[in-house]
């Protein structure tokens, strides 16, 4: 009998710690075009067993025509609640069927549900920021310098980020996901985030590899550049060797330290409990 209710008790615990996915507007998005899956933006909860109050929205690549939901989104979900950090991951409305304003309308509505049911969560409301990964880690720097009232990150993390819509790094896939084929050259400008950086842009972290060939470092390098200018605090790490896409790089002995620096970098801006 102690032995079923024991077993019982950890199920109940487990269950209570399994992801759960809720859609952003239960009664359908704004400017939805159908209503299939795709048409259906949704936030997957990572909830911390032992929540410190520092929390992530995390937004997968994928070029803006796809989403990696597992190695930028699930394990990275599960890494930081490895450490107390709860995690957000945002499955976003995609082109070429979905255009800009669509994406970041998906972003501003996850964080203000992340910030309005904070106390329920167990977030701090102080401490919520965002990270993208490529395409994703484009929104993201799109949330950094595009917010309205309750909105702002307080701080972001940009994995091989896709930046700058005007120079020759360019990721010209995003870009015309994005904003179509030919793009609005407005648009070019509006979105392209190292043109966009104010004092009021979040703190940031920044991690790329001069290896890689899909997004150019270039991207992360322009975007730092901005935030320096602007007098934001910024931390950028450019690892010599490495492809796009690596995500926690869990399977290379060099890359795989990438995720540390993160850590600490969240230590030393007071997001979470020194070690």
């Amino acid at each position: 009998m102690r032995a079923a209710i024991l077993a019982l008790i950890v199920s109940t615990v487990a269950f209570a710690q399994a992801p759960v996915t809720e859609l952003l507007w239960p009664e359908g998005a704004p400017g939805a075009l159908g209503d299939s899956d795709a048409d259906k933006p949704a936030l997957t909860f990572y909830l911390a067993p032992n929540p410190n109050g520092a929390a992530v929205l995390v937004c997968p690549g994928g070029g803006y025509g796809g989403l990696a939901m597992d190695h930028e989104g699930k394990q990275i979900g599960e890494w930081f609640n490895s450490f107390g950090v709860s995690a957000f991951v945002l499955k976003y409305r995609l082109g070429p069927k979905y255009h800009h304003p669509i994406e970041l309308n998906d972003a501003r509505r996850a964080i203000s549900i992340i910030r309005t049911r904070a106390a329920q969560l167990k977030v701090d409301p102080a401490k919520i920021g965002v990270m993208g990964f490529s395409a994703g880690g484009h929104l993201a720097s799109t949330l950094s310098t595009h917010f309205e009232e309750g909105e702002r990150p307080d701080f972001a993390i940009l994995v091989y980020p896709v930046i700058s819509f005007t120079t020759r790094y360019t990721h010209s896939g995003s870009m015309r996901n994005l904003l179509g084929n030919p793009p609005d050259p407005a648009l070019v400008w509006h979105l392209s985030s190292e043109l966009q950086v104010t004092s009021r842009t979040p703190p940031t972290f920044l991690f790329h590899t001069s290896g890689d060939t899909g997004v150019p470092a270039e991207n992360s390098i322009l975007y730092y550049m901005a935030l320096r200018s602007a007098g934001v605090q910024a931390e950028l790490h450019i690892y010599q060797n490495g492809p796009h896409g690596v995500g926690l790089a869990q399977k290379d002995p060099v890359l795989s330290s990438w995720p540390a620096r993160l850590k600490d970098w969240m230590m030393v801006r007071g997001l979470i409990p020194q070690k």
